[in-house]
């Protein structure tokens, strides 16, 4: 694991301040300041996930706007990138290149324009941003593309968790990072989603097992609600409909995402046996409107696509995804729920309240059930995480629990939004600054 690197005297005697702009006692919005001297880096300009969908001006009236700063984005979530329109022109921006990619597309899809470049890292390599220097960490999570990110300034280190688990397709990068951390972290700065929580953690190995009989159990369709960015669900899918003999059905948006990330991993793609791309009627018009008709066309083609219709087929042993829009052309092209199907709800329960409620009406008829798995670490994973680390003080970030749950990790060091955090003098040494 990475060493810290050399200091020069004239950066070590920079003092290195640390301020959690917002996300100290919240999930998401991420947003958090690094400062040495006259250079800064923002990791992460996340959107709050209680904010309304058209609100702006949502960056944390604590930040500075006016001073150059480089923004590193720790993964294509929108609770940890969904400001980036807000921020600066001038100011840069750094991610993996898959998040890239990902980002855009989100954009492209909610008929938005990132007129921003970016600028990208490899996982494991060091790079160099005025006086800091940043290692990023591919790791386990939901999202496609996560890093942890290490950054070393002016004889400190400072290590941000971003968001992780241990339980995804991922785990063992996690496992490893555990095992053999980098040395001497000054400030761990730790998300804690799941701190206080019963979300399943079951691994998504475990769930692949547990789709495959209710697969395999169910005479007719089996629908399925779940994030086409999350890849990891995607594959576990598509492997246990693989295994019950199955054929998994994508819209053109996870048909998309996949071709998107071909070259960052093996994945199910359109064309692949087991793998077909529903062509439904609103979402043709969407991508035709984004001139991509050719895209349309080359699903619909060499038997990588099927119509929504053809969903009414009784023999055809499909695993069909599910969304509202998708249940609207479902239903105008005559395909009926009927007991003989089922339905899963493969997204976090609290979801189905607000997302999943016009599909229970339309689906009365099928059997329910939930397999579903946390993006994020277990309360467990968490403080083994916490331990291993062996930093010299812990900054609890994104989650509403710390205060309750989080007692017993090792050098709590607890934050408010806006409240600064001095690093000075000799390696370990800090002290709290009133804003």
């Amino acid at each position: 694991m990475s060493t810290a690197p050399a200091v020069s005297a004239e950066t070590a005697r920079h003092d290195v301040k640390l301020t959690v702009h917002r996300s100290t006692d919240q999930i998401g919005g991420n947003c958090i300041e690094i400062c040495a001297g006259d250079h800064r880096l923002i990791l992460d300009v996340g959107r709050p996930l209680d904010a309304p969908g058209d609100a702006t001006g949502l960056l944390p009236q604590t930040m500075d706007l006016e001073s150059p700063a480089s923004v590193l984005i720790s993964h294509p979530h929108q609770d940890h990138y969904g400001l980036l329109e807000e921020i600066p022109d001038h100011w840069a921006v750094y991610s993996g290149d898959a998040t890239e990619k990902l980002i855009r597309l989100t954009a492209s899809i909610t008929g938005k324009t990132l007129d921003r470049s970016f600028r990208h890292w490899r996982s494991g390599e060091p790079l160099a941003i005025g006086p800091f220097i940043i290692t990023p960490f591919l790791t386990d999570h939901s999202a496609f593309d996560a890093f942890m990110l290490l950054i070393d300034v002016a004889g400190r280190r400072i290590l941000y968790s971003g968001d992780f688990r241990a339980h995804g397709r991922k785990s063992a990068l996690v496992e490893r990072f555990i095992a053999n951390p980098p040395p001497g972290i000054d400030v761990l700065l730790m998300e804690g989603t799941n701190l206080g929580s019963d979300k399943s953690t079951t691994s998504e190995s475990e769930l692949e097992d547990a789709f495959v009989p209710f697969f395999r159990e169910t005479p007719g369709r089996v629908f399925v609600a779940w994030s086409a960015q999350n890849v990891d669900r995607t594959v576990t899918l598509y492997r246990a409909a693989k295994r019950a003999d199955r054929t998994l059905v994508v819209d053109l948006y996870t048909a998309e995402v996949l071709e998107l990330l071909a070259d960052h991993g093996r994945l199910p793609r359109a064309g692949m046996e087991n793998v077909k791309v529903v062509i439904t009627s609103a979402m043709a018009r969407m991508y035709k409107r984004k001139g991509m008709s050719g895209f349309v066309d080359r699903m619909a083609t060499g038997g990588r696509g099927i119509s929504a219709r053809a969903l009414n087929g009784t023999t055809d042993r499909w695993v069909i995804m599910l969304r509202e829009s998708l249940m609207r052309d479902y239903a105008r092209s005559g395909v009926v729920p009927t007991s003989d199907d089922a339905w899963c709800w493969s997204m976090w329960k609290g979801y189905l309240g607000s997302l999943g409620a016009p599909l229970v009406d339309w689906l009365a008829a099928a059997r329910p059930v939930h397999l579903h798995t946390s993006g994020h670490a277990s309360p467990a994973d968490l403080r083994r995480f916490a331990e291993a680390m062996q930093a010299t003080r812990l900054v609890p970030i994104h989650s509403f629990t710390w205060d309750s749950d989080g007692s017993d990790f090792p050098a709590m060091c607890r934050l408010r939004d806006g409240e600064p955090l001095l690093l000075q003098g000799e390696r370990g040494e800090a002290r709290s600054v009133t804003p």
